[in-house]
């Protein structure tokens, strides 16, 4: 239980990489503020927590609307007091397409979600974690946009993934004063459902050769990743045994991203 007594705060929490992850750290001991923009899912992430003896509240929010993410954190710290990890994951895939067919709107709701979404998030956590003594903050990037360029028509996505590595940089150095680390993990393919969630169109106009007759993942001959092994990695980066491990993104993709 080396979470014991810490409070998380998990964005897109619903599913995926920010469920397993909730659930990870709450069996750490960790109170998890699970946050997604739907409901019905964040809601069966806290009850599992609690079926298992864990302590949890959903949060309902949408990470680029400014008030809610603002209710949210309060509503988190006001019922456990304190705030101490964040894990920035809620994240879209958006629009992939050639640049002079992706739409204005397109690009900006991608931005809006993974930039903005990521900035209200810590903007709203930050002054918690400072009062705290310190803390750790946790943001999920991509292979995309950090070693991988080839997706066909991911420009938006790219671009907001390389700019949340900036972030972790940036802030790393800013907060370090204050005993908060800051870090990311760059995930390669993930058995979650994001993939389902992506919009593709005329992506062949902007694709790149490349072949991989053995899999594009050379560690598991092809298979993706799991959730629990992202949340492994959260677990640790989060914890004190990362405690001297700041400014550091982390790629965890069975070798995918050195293909490309």
């Amino acid at each position: 239980m080396e979470l014991e007594g810490k409070v998380a705060l998990i964005t897109g929490a619903g599913s995926g990489i920010g469920k397993a992850a909730a659930l990870r750290l709450a069996r750490e001991g960790a109170a998890v503020g699970a946050l997604s923009h739907t409901e019905s899912e964040v809601r069966q992430t806290v009850e599992e927590i609690e079926r298992h003896g864990g302590k949890a509240m959903a949060l309902v929010a949408d990470v680029a609307d400014e008030q809610a993410m603002r209710n949210a954190v309060d509503a988190l710290t006001g019922a456990y007091g304190r705030l101490d990890i964040v894990f920035a994951n809620a994240g879209i895939n958006g629009v992939w397409a050639p640049i002079d067919d992706l739409k204005p709107q397109e690009w900006d709701q991608t931005i809006a979600t993974n930039l903005r979404g990521t900035y209200l998030t810590l903007h709203y956590a930050v002054p918690h974690l400072k009062k705290a003594g310190g803390g750790s903050i946790l943001i999920t990037a991509s292979i995309n946009g950090t070693r991988t360029f080839t997706s066909a028509g991911a420009t938006a996505y790219s671009a907001t993934k390389a700019a949340q590595v900036a972030m972790a940089q940036m802030l790393a150095l800013e907060l370090a004063k204050h005993r908060i680390r800051v870090n990311a993990i760059c995930p390669g393919k993930i058995d979650t459902r994001i993939p389902d969630n992506t919009h593709h169109r005329n992506t062949q106009e902007a694709q790149v050769p490349a072949e991989y007759p053995d899999g594009d993942i050379p560690l598991t001959g092809g298979e993706a990743g799991t959730s629990d092994e992202v949340a492994d990695l959260v677990l640790f980066l989060v914890s004190e045994r990362a405690r001297h491990v700041t400014g550091t993104p982390v790629w965890i993709d069975g070798g995918q991203s050195l293909l490309v």
